[in-house]
């Protein structure tokens, strides 16, 4: 039986997955699940009984493979457990709920301005401040020991019974923390929420050990739990792995239900980029704490009511090279996606998408989605100022028409890929070996041999109004 395992849980937006690592940085073994959020009660909120089951049942199979030594959680932003000691007081609010307009509205008057939070007033809830503002009024006053616990580090405690809190969650817009002074916002602390949160802890740190429950299900009594972190924190981290992205000012294109593009800005920043509130550009807190300057878009989500297709098998029956060559009589024919198909979210929120001249075939809509989703990540990375190198992860990675767009749109930037499917879950294996690299390289993407400056420059200008 193999030793040393780390047990990675990962829940995501769409698909929580658990994965088994060794000390080599091999996955010895993977399951997924679909999350489906759940209607009743005050609001709709995050799946915790299916998650429970799904923990439970992998956690028994994969403690069969192999001793599992550490446990590490990774999730999704916008999420948080209110607790009462060890109990349940309120699920997570699902953050794709509809907020009362008079809500939102006595909700903007009391936040923070984004230069001193980096975070943006977000649809829906989005903002984690909003949330728990719109849980107060509708399951408030809350006792006086009630405690806010983030969504990673709610699974952390799941397993060893610790509560704590930790930066790249509580700094991924919440309208929780000021970036730049480490510390809670004025909100937070008026409004009696920052004494509610957990001790803050580092992302690597051991919490505790797992309690007899997860004993019970075959874990070892010394199996240690990490704190945790926010998912695109953990990507960034697996990216640093690779000598090219290593400390270096890159950007690391998360690709999922969000594409998220995070900044790091090296060892000498100079002046960060002056973001934009009003274009869904925000500054995460990476896991030692450092500013990392963002934008992002529902690329995923927008993938699905573009071109009809499952975003988690967007490669599914995918011949790239047919797509790339259908290319130059669409673009000929006028075939362009403006944004967004997602309303409210983006460089570009208040827009309403339009598909232009479409093609009657799936196959030459995913060729335009491509280049939608191409442009969209180029606008996002214009916003964060970034430069010299980008490494696209996560599913949409092997998306040739995408990638290939991107660095014909780019070319004075090196856009890479690897060949790992684990961005998520590897960033939290290196919390635990820090100097440990990927197993795979990264791979540098040749531009399509595409006229796509002037496409460009005419999908601006109709985003623009201008033609």
């Amino acid at each position: 039986m193999e030793g040393g395992l780390t047990l990675v849980l990962d829940v995501g937006k769409t698909n929580a997955k658990m994965s088994l690592w060794n000390r080599a940085g091999a996955c010895v073994a993977r399951r997924a699940r679909a999350n489906v959020p759940q209607a009743g009660g005050d609001y709709p909120s995050l799946d915790l009984d299916g998650l429970e089951v799904f923990v439970a049942d992998t956690v028994r199979e994969m403690a069969r493979l192999g001793r599992v030594e550490r446990i590490a959680p990774v999730t999704h932003a916008a999420a948080a457990v209110l607790m009462r000691g060890d109990d349940l007081y309120a699920p997570p609010m699902d953050y794709e709920l509809e907020v009362p307009p008079e809500t939102r509205r006595a909700y903007a008057a009391e936040r923070d301005p984004f230069a001193a939070t980096g975070s943006p007033l977000l649809p829906q809830g989005l903002n984690l401040g909003l949330q728990l503002f719109h849980l107060e009024r509708l399951t408030g006053p809350w006792p006086d020991d009630v405690k806010i616990v983030l969504w990673p580090q709610y699974w952390a405690h799941r397993f060893c019974g610790v509560l704590a809190s930790e930066v790249t969650s509580l700094g991924c817009h919440t309208d929780l923390w000021r970036p730049v002074e480490a510390a809670p916002s004025d909100l937070a602390v008026r409004r009696g929420w920052a004494r509610r949160l957990p001790p803050i802890r580092k992302a690597a740190d051991v919490l505790g050990r797992v309690t007899g429950e997860w004993t019970a299900l075959g874990l070892p009594a010394d199996c240690e739990v990490l704190c945790g972190l926010h998912d695109s924190n953990s990507a960034l981290l697996a990216a640093r792995g690779h000598a090219e992205i290593a400390e270096n000012d890159a950007a690391i294109l998360s690709t999922g239900t969000w594409f998220v593009a995070m900044r790091s800005l090296g060892p000498a920043p100079g002046e960060p980029p002056r973001l934009d509130a009003g274009r869904d550009c925000l500054v995460n807190v990476d896991a030692r704490g450092r500013p990392a300057p963002s934008a992002r878009f529902m690329g995923g989500r927008e993938a699905e009511t573009i071109a009809g297709l499952d975003s988690f098998h967007i490669t599914d029956n995918y011949d790239p090279q047919a797509l790339i060559r259908a290319l130059p009589g669409l673009m000929a024919a006028g075939a362009m996606v403006l944004p967004t198909f997602a309303p409210g979210f983006g460089p570009f929120p208040d827009r309403d998408g339009i598909f232009l001249n479409p093609p009657e075939t799936l196959e030459e809509k995913r060729a335009v989605l491509g280049l939608y989703l191409a442009l969209m990540s180029d606008a996002c990375l214009d916003l964060i100022g970034a430069r010299e190198r980008v490494l696209v992860e996560g599913r949409f990675a092997e998306a040739e028409v995408f990638v290939g767009a991107l660095a014909a749109l780019r070319p004075e930037t090196a856009v890479y890929v690897s060949n790992a499917h684990d961005d998520v879950p590897f960033g939290a294996l290196r919390l635990v070996f820090p100097d440990l690299a990927p197993r795979s390289a990264l791979r540098r993407i040749a531009p399509l041999d595409l006229p796509l400056e002037p496409y460009r420059a005419l999908w601006r200008a109709r985003i623009a109004g201008e033609a």
